[in-house]
Parts: structure tokens; C-alpha cells; sequence
């Protein structure tokens, strides 16, 4: 359905892999697109603002949404809409360190519904490394993606880019839509888009779900939003088999913001397969 969707010049997609920061960048444009009032959303869910482009009732189903669309998306770039590369149509990507994703992902498993159960902490990393997990591979999703880099309708942005300096990065993305903000306005998406505000709006931070579909009970569905919180999860030996596996994969690729220097240089010594991590791994 997706593949064969009909894309208009003005739509603008937002394209993650999962937990990388899809609903932070859902509610920034929701305030950009509204000149940074919070009216919009304080009382439409964040569901609705950019629904999802992979789901049956999602966002190329509906019959008179709003221009221009905004609309999210999980998918890898082989199986995204084919008119997409033809249009005029904008996407913005945001990536995040896969050491990150893979701590939340393993969290927000604990607590999605439709999701099976991660297993062990242990379990789930060897299982995200072989990307055996939903939307499948975060080293072939964000290697596809990238390739877009440097077209004009196609902007790649980072977490870290974001927690680093938003302001920037909100004018960046404002520069990106063509939509230039006055420093009343990026003011008010600053403000409104911090972590806690969101963590405090009914409208966006899924408490409007039943437990049937996301159990906060279990964990709150927005739980932290700090880069580098895997250092409080990974093991030693865990962390030596991600790195290893992250420096094959990510061979020859431009250097992103998590990346250590360090990692540009030869391998060192064989580090431990994820088959061999820790006997007693934490909770991530």
C-alpha cells in the first residue's frame, strides 16, 4: 500500500528507525508548522498530528487530512513510497546512536503490546544485532537512508544534534521547510518541545492509550530522552561485541556525532561475538 501511495510536493514525511526520536521530531514540527502555537499540540494526539504511513488506517488512508500532510514512517527505503523519489515532497531522518536505541527499544518492548517479548538484555542485543527485531536492520536502515544525503528535499539530523544545541537545530529545520521562525516563535517550539514538557502533555506522551496497546504501568512510554544512557547498561563485553559489529557494518560511512575517534582506527584485538557477552549482563 505504501510502496504504490500517492505522495503530494508539499507532504512532509518524518523517517526514523525505531526509538531514535520520532515523537521529539513530531512535536517540533507540529510547533513549527503552527508558528510555535502550542494550541495544536495540546489538543490533537500526536498520533494524529503525523500519522504512520505503514499502518492500515494510517496516513495515505485518510480521506481530507489537513495540508501540508505531515506523516511518519519506521520504513526502510526500499519498501517507501516509490513516488517519493520523484516529488517534491521533504523528509527529514533522524538518526540516534544504536547503542541508545537498542537501551529503549529493549525497554519500550517491555511495555508495547503488539511487540513479543525482548527476552534477556542479553538476548535482545544479539537479536538487534542481527537485526532480528522489528523494521529489521539499524545498520541497513540508516545506510539505505543516507544515501539520500545532499538532495534538497531530504535533510538527515541527529538526537544528539538536538540535545547538543536545538536552537540551531530548529533553525536548520526551519530553513530545511522554507518556513523562517521569529525568536518569539522558535522560543515557544523550544519550550514546548523540551523533554519535560512533552513528558507532562497529555497529547504526546501516550498516556491516552489504553494498557492493552502500550502498559505504562510497566515503564513510562517517555523515559529518559538523554544521549549516552547505554553506559549505564552495557556490560564491558557487551559493549566490545556492539563495537565490533558496528565497526564492520558502518565501514566507509561518514562519521556521525556518536561516534568515538577512536573508532576510525584499525580494529583492535578480536572483541567477543555477541553469542559470547556477558554471563551476567544488566537490565537494560
Amino acid at each position: 500500500m505504501v510502496e504504490n501511495a500517492d505522495v503530494q510536493d508539499d507532504d512532509i514525511f518524518i523517517i526514523t528507525y525505531p526509538k531514535s526520536g520520532t515523537n521529539w521530531m513530531i512535536e517540533i514540527l507540529s510547533l513549527i508548522l503552527k508558528d510555535g502555537d502550542p494550541s495544536w499540540i495540546r489538543s490533537v494526539p500526536i498520533w494524529k498530528r503525523a500519522p504512520w504511513c505503514e499502518t492500515i488506517l494510517g496516513a495515505f488512508s485518510l480521506s481530507d487530512p489537513p495540508r501540508p500532510r505531515l506523516m511518519s514512517s519506521h520504513l526502510p527505503i526500499q519498501l517507501f513510497a516509490k513516488a517519493f523519489f520523484t516529488s517534491k515532497a521533504k523528509a527529514i531522518y533522524m538518526g540516534r546512536n544504536p547503542r541508545d536505541v537498542v537501551v529503549s527499544l529493549y525497554h519500550y518492548s517491555k511495555i508495547a503490546r503488539q511487540l513479543k517479548d525482548p527476552g534477556t538484555p542479553d538476548q535482545f542485543l544479539q537479536n538487534f544485532l542481527k537485526g532480528e527485531v522489528q523494521f529489521g536492520s539499524w545498520f541497513d536502515h540508516i545506510k539505505g537512508w543516507i544515501r539520500m544525503k545532499g538532495k534538497e528535499n531530504f535533510l538527515f539530523i541527529t538526537y544528539e544534534e538536538l540535545q547538543q544545541d536545538l536552537r540551531s537545530s530548529l533553525q536548520d529545520i526551519c530553513q530545511f521547510l522554507g518556513r523562517p521562525l521569529g525568536k518569539e516563535a522558535l522560543d515557544s517550539v523550544v519550550a514546548h518541545s523540551a523533554f519535560g514538557a512533552m513528558k507532562a502533555n497529555a497529547m504526546s506522551n501516550f498516556t491516552l492509550l489504553p494498557p492493552s496497546l502500550l502498559d505504562q504501568r510497566h515503564g513510562a512510554f517517555l523515559r529518559k530522552g538523554v544521549c549516552g544512557d547505554w553506559k549505564n547498561h552495557f556490560t564491558v563485553a557487551q559493549s566490545e561485541a556492539f563495537d565490533r559489529v558496528y565497526r564492520e557494518q558502518m565501514r566507509g560511512l561518514p562519521t556521525f556525532p556518536w561516534d568515538d575517534p577512536e573508532d576510525a582506527s584499525p580494529d583492535p584485538d578480536p572483541s567477543p561475538t555477541p553469542a559470547q557477552a556477558s554471563e551476567h549482563p544488566p537490565d537494560l
